[in-house]
């Protein structure tokens, strides 16, 4: 950055001398945001595609792929988006260079999009100080209130991903050398809550809904209008997840505001947000829905975490062989979002492609080659929830935002404050669609095993040595039910949930330095995290 600074100062210094040359014509390539956010259907038009552009900075095929395979969701030796590297055991660091794989687009279009936010907000004040509109008072008050959730979206996945950035919120001029200094995760999240705040707050004036106010234009949500009600669910929705998922650890998750991110996902969104993405929409699908179902080399689910779904004995077999010697095995289940039955050929049979996202079975028993790969990743099984988009040239429709991760959030929040019956009912909502039995009533404490005896789910490997496997307590049912809903869904489900749950495997990154290309323009040294050094998991719940 520093380097631009010099090379703008030259350039400003070779057009003074030109200023008196007959044939100067003004160069309006160069960035005006002045000139650019002049006009109130400018600042409009960037601020309603402000959202997508969050949402597609996350849905490419490098950390995404990097976060499920980090964090057991997906299993690929590929070198493709640096997916095995950053899986393989033992954990290698993320190593942070110019000779290395960069970790910079997602980090630059994040940063980039807050700054075209807050630069189109800070227009748009400069707008309505001068006496202008946007059409009407409701019109300014929803644009306004949407701007202030696009900065808090993108500067929240900022902290969820990198241990440090640069906060840039309206009002703040990057005019000049005006460059914002890297701020900790921690202080990047406060701000990112702040402008979900602000959100919440403008959009719940009464003259938001106005003419010309909400409900939102369908193209803000590609094909979802949002009303004010609905708005404000969305946001609180992103606020308690953003809340619990930005923990590093477990000391840090267990110090989340809890009463906080219950509030928020009891007023969060009431059904799952669906958005149209593919073909001329602009909406990513990314890899979850094309490349990963191509073949079983770039997508398998590895038994790790996934196994405790078996009720057979396979998992614990498999557990108690060196990890090097583990094979594939019949994962049985009594959870419907497993294809049910005891042989391969039956569980094939039963494994249908989904018309929907609500289909059930969500998991598929492959009929084609299994790829061979490390024995500790490779299964019978990918997982096929969405795999409607792809059978469709990867376009329709795909939810964005599920209920059932908020609903899973208020029971982790009733779990840390020790509310055991309310979070038990929060769980059987989606536990018992898949078929399991009510934790209402069976449950009661903390340690209480989950219903079903021998045929029980979760079942999770057990201390000290980690070979064999028990009936989980209500807060490993939770967890069980949080990665079965949220698999492939979403940037960083399983990872972020890990991490804070101290349930990566050790030496796994927990989060990822500011990339060398920033830290080059800035004049700062390089550094690497995980893989032993700083920012490493220990080692945690199932001892892996």
């Amino acid at each position: 950055m520093r380097m631009l600074c010099r090379v703008l100062s030259a350039s400003l210094v070779l057009t003074a001398a030109a200023c008196n040359d007959p044939l100067e014509v003004e160069n309006t390539d160069n960035p005006d945001i002045e000139r650019v956010f002049s006009a109130g259907p400018t600042i409009e038009q960037t601020l309603g595609s402000g959202y997508q552009q969050c949402r597609n900075s996350l849905h490419r095929n490098g950390l995404y792929t990097q976060l499920e395979t980090m964090s057991f969701e997906s299993y690929s030796q590929l070198n493709n988006f640096f997916m095995g590297p950053r899986g393989a055991l033992p954990r290698a660091p993320i190593l942070n260079n110019r000779t290395a794989s960069s970790v910079f687009n997602e980090f630059s279009s994040l940063g980039r999009q807050s700054r075209v936010m807050s630069n189109a907000m800070t227009s748009l004040d400069a707008l309505l100080k001068d006496g202008g509109s946007l059409g009407s008072a409701a019109q300014d008050l929803r644009a306004r209130a949407w701007g202030y959730f696009v900065v808090g979206c993108n500067l929240g996945f900022l902290a969820m991903t990198y241990d440090s950035a640069g906060v840039v919120t309206p009002g703040f001029s990057l005019q000049g050398d005006s460059v914002p200094e890297l701020s900790a995760y921690p202080e990047v999240m406060n701000a990112a809550i702040v402008m979900l705040d602000s959100a919440v707050t403008i959009a719940g004036r009464p003259a938001a809904t106005g003419a010309g106010g909400f409900p939102t234009p369908v193209a803000w949500m590609s094909g979802t209008a949002l009303s004010r009600d609905d708005f404000v669910r969305f946001v609180r929705s992103y606020r308690a997840r953003f809340r619990a998922g930005v923990a590093r650890t477990l000391g840090e998750r267990e110090k989340v505001d809890w009463n906080a991110v219950i509030a928020d996902a009891n007023n969060g969104i009431q059904s799952d947000v669906l958005v149209t993405v593919g073909g001329s929409t602009g909406w990513n699908i990314g890899f979850e829905s094309n490349q990963m179902h191509v073949d079983a080399g770039w997508h398998q689910m590895t038994p790790m975490m996934f196994g405790m779904a078996d009720v057979s004995g396979g998992y614990d077999a498999w557990l108690a062989k060196p990890l090097l010697q583990r094979d594939y095995f019949l994962i049985v289940s009594p959870d419907k979002r497993w294809p049910q039955g005891t042989t391969r050929a039956q569980q094939q049979t039963a494994s249908t492609i989904p018309s929907s996202h609500t289909s059930l079975p969500y998991i598929a028993n492959r009929t084609g080659q299994d790829t061979p790969g490390d024995p500790w990743g490779t299964s019978f099984y990918n997982f096929h929830r969405f795999r409607y988009i792809a059978r469709s040239s990867n376009t329709g429709s795909l939810p964005d935002f599920l209920k059932a991760e908020v609903d899973l959030l208020a029971a982790e929040g009733y779990i840390r404050t020790g509310n055991i019956a309310a979070a038990a009912a929060k769980i059987d909502i989606s536990r018992t669609r898949a078929g399991l039995p009510l934790l209402v009533g069976a449950v009661n404490t903390l340690t209480d095993p989950v219903p079903g005896g021998a045929s029980c789910v979760p079942r999770v490997p057990q201390p000290p040595n980690f070979t064999s496997t028990a009936c989980g307590t209500i807060l490993e049912a939770m967890k069980y039910e949080k990665r079965m809903e949220t698999a492939f869904q979403t940037f960083g489900a399983w990872f972020f949930d890990s991490r804070g749950w101290g349930d990566l495997a050790v030496n796994t990154a927990t989060q990822y330095p500011v990339p060398f290309e920033e830290l080059d323009a800035r004049g700062h040294g390089f550094y690497d995290l995980g893989g032993g050094g700083l920012s490493s998991a220990v080692k945690g719940t199932y001892g892996f």
